[in-house]
């Protein structure tokens, strides 16, 4: 049967290793062939898939695909589910939380963009951490090595620097102001989207693993610095950006209905806020302000509202709302503004869909210009002006009003530094050097929303970061140069000794054995450039893939008549055989994958599958260079570019 027009149109069937031009040598290097042979060889070389690459927090994402699909198998009676979880949480301790949540830039970066559709990232990670919240699985601390470093902010950041610090026996003590752990994952982002049973599980782990916590202490206010230094070895500040920025216009910071992204959403998590306005507009553009604008729609309003009641009351702590109030509310009219072009802001699309669905009226290209304050003293409407398509150039002549009775700006945050005025930039945050060391202040670290508000990824990454540097710096080792790929690698000598395959001792008196392809002491035709590269879909062989729909999460996202009360999880996790199928169409960018096309298409025979008991991940095939005509076709055929034509340079 022909395949449609409409289907060659939507699914990108064809590839083409050469395009039109390419008959021509691009340069006098490449031009080695003599007939159909040549003097180049086929080395196996790693490379860091764009996955990682574009992971803030370095996970080895190929890698616990790998897992998953079955490819790379754990040794012993270790279960899938359990070697693929240690694999991921290397990196990062929540894989749970980041499954759910992380607007996924790996996402975006997956070369099987190319073929039709990115691999579900976020939805393998899901299921890694749902299934060791359900096994129980837990984490390992090394020995003690006596060495105390204090952590100042139980967020993202701060956890997973204890997680880390107790991996290499290094004590951790986390203070915080708040009640509960978990930061920005408990007090920003809504229930909902971190079910507070799944968040309270992944932090049990860690602080089973020996972490001391203080909490309600606010260093600098309630503990002094001097008394920190004087108690720990080191200290590391993963403060948060806990300060939310009020609207640098006109009568902003008058009127009390006019309330800051944060202070809304800690007030909504702690569970003090359960009403809104009648009329909400939440300017921003960012998940924060999707966040707020959703809350606001769950909430809904009630008629009539006594002054304490209001919610600018609640939120600046003057009172709390009851939950007899609540029984009689309606929806509530919520409408989110940005600067930018509603396809050009910063919030993830699919976060942005689930809005309108709710019922938020989202309007791009509108900057605020003045609120307007009514004859009680409270904000009655936001004054705006139309944008051109750059989300700068004003159009004049279009401003007018939107009527508001509460006003939350989520347009940006930065540190509460008060008592610790010292360590604070002129933005309010904390600077860091490449080590996430604080310029001229020796001992002291930082990693978070602190260094610069980002995602809850990129906090975690900077924590493994900082934690390497403290572990340099209480040994006294030099602080080395960072590697360009800075990520968590895979490792093909601890996976060789994992497997019992560890390459067998140098032995100098045995004289120069350099050019043998025997000697039982080295990896041969094998190069780890994952440190140093990231590999690009051209690098690939794309025509080996065929075209697979990415299966999809299901959701529960209430429509507009729906939304009123609707606080139940929105995503819903991968069975085992889901998830994987989805890994199934991770294409191992950089990594073999034992697809055999290189042994199948050599002509010579040349390449070789590995003798099973001597065969890992990484180390499928071998080549015979006694056959090898370096005709190249190993190369040209195989899908993740883990072949180079290298030997013989």
């Amino acid at each position: 049967m022909a395949t449609s027009r409409d289907d060659m149109q939507n699914e990108k069937l064809t590839f083409r290793k050469f395009k039109d031009g390419d008959d021509k040598w691009r340069s006098m290097t490449a031009q080695i062939f003599k007939a159909d042979k040549s003097h180049k060889c086929p080395t196996y070389v790693h490379r860091t898939p764009p996955c990682q690459g574009s992971c803030p927090s370095g996970e080895d994402i190929r890698g616990w695909l790998d897992i998953v699909r079955g490819i790379e198998k754990p040794s012993g009676e270790m279960t899938m589910q359990e070697y693929a979880f240690r694999r991921s949480t290397d990196a990062n301790p929540f894989p749970s939380i980041m499954g759910r949540v992380c607007p996924a830039p790996c996402q975006d970066g997956c070369n099987r963009n190319q073929v039709e559709d990115f691999v579900g990232i976020n939805a393998v990670e899901q299921f890694i951490g749902d299934s060791a919240l359900d096994a129980g699985f837990k984490f390992a601390a090394a020995p003690n090595t006596g060495k105390k470093i204090a952590i100042i902010g139980g967020g993202p950041a701060g956890l997973a620097a204890a997680y880390q610090l107790r991996r290499v026996g290094h004590g951790a003590t986390i203070f915080d102001n708040h009640k509960e752990l978990g930061g920005m994952m408990r007090y920003g982002i809504p229930g909902y989207r971190t079910p507070r049973d799944v968040l309270d599980g992944e932090i049990k782990r860690i602080i089973d693993m020996g972490v001391e916590t203080r909490m309600g202490v606010k260093v600098g206010v309630d503990v002094s610095l001097a008394d920190i230094e004087k108690e720990f070895d080191a200290v590391l500040w993963a403060l948060g950006a806990q300060a939310g920025r009020q609207l640098p216009i006109p009568n902003a910071d008058k009127a009390s209905n006019c309330l800051t992204g944060v202070d809304f959403l800690e007030a909504f998590n702690d569970g003090r806020l359960q009403l809104v306005s009648e009329k909400v507009v939440v300017i921003g553009g960012g998940d924060t302000s999707i966040d707020v604008a959703s809350v606001a729609r769950r909430l809904g309003h009630i008629t009539e509202i006594h002054e304490k009641d209001r919610p600018e009351n609640v939120v600046l702590g003057h009172t709390a709302h009851d939950v007899a109030s609540s029984a009689k509310r309606q929806g509530a009219t919520v409408t989110l503004l940005s600067r930018s072009p509603i396809e050009k802001m910063n919030a993830a699309k699919h976060e942005i869909d689930d809005a309108l669905r709710e019922g938020v009226a989202v309007r791009g290209c509108l900057s605020p210009v003045e609120v307007i304050i009514g004859a009680d003293g409270r904000a009655r409407a936001l004054k705006v002006i139309e944008l051109e398509d750059d989300g700068k150039t004003e159009k004049p002549g279009t401003e007018f009003e939107i009527e508001a009775d509460l006003i939350v700006a989520a347009i940006g945050q930065g540190g509460d530094l008060k008592g610790l005025e010292g360590f604070g930039n002129k933005r309010g945050l904390i600077d860091a050097d490449q080590h996430y060391q604080i310029p001229g202040k020796e001992g002291h670290f930082v990693a978070g929303d602190i260094v610069r508000p980002h995602l809850l990824t990129t906090a975690i990454g900077q924590a493994s970061i900082a934690v390497e540097s403290i572990d340099h710096y209480l040994k006294h080792d030099e602080m080395r140069k960072r590697p360009k790929v800075d990520k968590h690698h895979f490792n093909l000598l601890a996976k060789l000794r994992e497997t019992g395959l560890e390459p067998s001792s140098f032995d100098a008196t045995v004289g120069d054995q350099r050019g043998t392809a025997d000697a039982k002491y080295a990896v041969h035709n094998y190069e780890d450039r994952s440190a140093a590269e990231i590999i690009p879909a051209d690098r690939l062989f794309l025509g080996h893939f065929e075209f697979t729909p990415r299966l999809k999460r299901s959701e529960d996202v209430p429509d507009s008549e729906q939304v009123l009360g609707h606080f139940q999880e929105r995503m819903k996790g991968l069975s085992d055989e889901q998830a994987v199928e989805e890994a199934n169409r991770c294409m191992s960018c950089g990594m073999c994958f034992e697809c055999d096309n290189c042994v199948i298409f050599c002509p010579q025979d040349a390449i070789y599958r590995v003798p099973k008991k001597e065969a890992t991940m990484g180390r499928y095939v071998a080549t015979d260079y006694a056959k090898c005509v370096g005709c190249h076709i190993c190369q040209d055929v195989c899908p993740t570019g883990y072949i180079d034509m290298g030997m013989g340079e």
